[in-house]
């Protein structure tokens, strides 16, 4: 796959989504959760999804609960919460492994175009590994998503992927953001 464009996904509400649809659009991933220390960046996510939607963002968020459970609803508890919580607009599709054998092609894609380089913060970063040592201990090697809320920035064509990590703050990621659109 040379592009996100060539994905296909389902969305929590059951309709398949051709990535394709966000050709020319500067396309921003997220693995979500609703009960985890970073779920407040639903907040910074909305915020960029309506600055930046008319000039080109797409903000797309794929549940997950492969991090200590902390997204254990089914598609619709998902949906109902984001709305509720955090007036969440931009799309949201069905849950999904990010990590291991049932991990979508998507998700493998964007690891192996954007590798883990290391955590940002340190202190965030040491806290996030000593959870992964014990508790997930697969993740904590190579490119896997290391926790909730790491973040795929996608160019207009598809192919240029940056990656930020859990502890970087959505409104953070706006020179990047403005850089690509």
């Amino acid at each position: 796959m040379e592009s996100i464009h060539n994905f296909r996904m389902k969305a929590i509400n059951g309709q398949m989504v051709d990535l394709s649809d966000y050709e020319d659009k500067v396309v921003l991933i997220v693995n979500t959760a609703s009960k985890c220390g970073f779920t407040g960046q639903y907040e910074g996510l909305e915020e960029l999804n309506k600055k930046y939607a008319d000039r080109g963002l797409v903000v797309l968020g794929f549940p997950c609960n492969q991090f200590l459970a902390q997204e254990p609803g089914v598609d619709g508890e998902i949906s109902e919460f984001c709305t509720l919580n955090y007036g969440v607009s931009f799309r949201m599709f069905s849950k999904i492994d990010v990590n291991g054998d049932n991990a979508p092609d998507l998700y493998k894609y964007l690891k192996t175009k954007a590798p883990f380089e290391g955590f940002p913060h340190k202190e965030v970063g040491d806290k996030l590994t000593s959870i992964l040592k014990e508790n997930s201990p697969e993740f904590i090697e190579g490119n896997e998503i290391k926790w909730n809320f790491t973040k795929f920035l996608v160019s207009k064509d598809g192919k240029t992927v940056k990656r930020f990590e859990s502890s970087i703050n959505p409104k953070d990621m706006e020179n990047e953001i403005e850089k690509m659109l």
